[in-house]
């Protein structure tokens, strides 16, 4: 009871007994302490396990059709007015280009990916199928968190991580980040968390709907996306 009044108080029964043969010089085991700390009711609380998901390294492959492969990750942007950040996470799709969706804020955390996953596949339809993208992304907080992790197998997404320093295998979405902070982001000293959000979020939509990307024929994400669908273009294979 000394030795849980003082120091010793964050050890468990295992550091008890070796301080107890240490200092006491007594002839006790581990069961024997375990015993009677339990019979005074001191036995320090059993830490919890974390899930451990398995994870799954980013493979080559040939992206034939939308909805294949999808890549997520983060953009800081500055609000010099304000001197703060704000964040921009998103989710292109490899194939037509398009941002599926995104999360602007204040703060981004995994419950955030989450939902702009969540709501990517309500977007592109693919609750009524079963037909599920895989998800890449790097190894930032928000995607090694076992929320994102569940979600993930919740929604019966493959989540696959690339290995730390190769941005070359996101390098969609790391192309995405370089063209908004090109041709946006560098652009304005925003004065306001709602000037920035507006200025984003109205590119965005510029890039999606009538920005001419050389890779997809000269036509915008959509544009490309529709005709695709309608069978008026040839199709493409991208190598990741």
């Amino acid at each position: 009871m000394e030795l849980v009044a003082g120091e010793e108080s964050e050890y468990g029964y295992r550091k008890l007994a070796i301080c107890l043969r240490r200092q006491h010089n007594l002839v006790i085991n581990n069961k024997k302490v375990y015993r009677l700390c339990k019979e005074l009711d001191i036995l320090a609380p059993q830490r919890r396990l974390k899930i451990k998901h398995p994870r799954r390294l980013a493979i080559n492959r040939e992206v034939t059709a939308s909805d294949q492969l999808w890549e997520i990750d983060l953009k800081y942007g500055f609000i010099a007015a304000e001197d703060r950040f704000f964040y921009l996470m998103c989710i292109i799709d490899v194939y037509d280009r398009a941002i599926v969706d995104y999360h602007i804020g204040l703060s981004c955390k995994s419950e955030h990916a989450a939902q702009i996953l969540q709501r990517a596949l309500w977007k592109r339809r693919l609750f009524q199928t079963n037909c599920r993208p895989t998800i890449r992304s790097d190894n930032g907080p928000q995607f090694i968190s076992n929320h994102f992790e569940t979600a993930c197998n919740q929604l019966g997404i493959e989540h696959e991580r690339i290995p730390p320093k190769t941005p070359n295998k996101n390098a969609h979405i790391e192309s995405f980040h370089a063209i908004l902070e090109d041709n946006c982001l560098s652009r304005y000293e925003f004065s306001s968390y709602q000037e920035a959000c507006q200025t984003v979020i109205s590119y965005i939509q510029f890039y999606n709907e009538r920005r001419i990307h050389g890779s997809l024929y000269n036509y915008s994400p959509y544009e490309f996306r529709k005709l695709s669908a309608a069978g008026q273009l040839s199709p493409i294979i991208v190598k990741v």
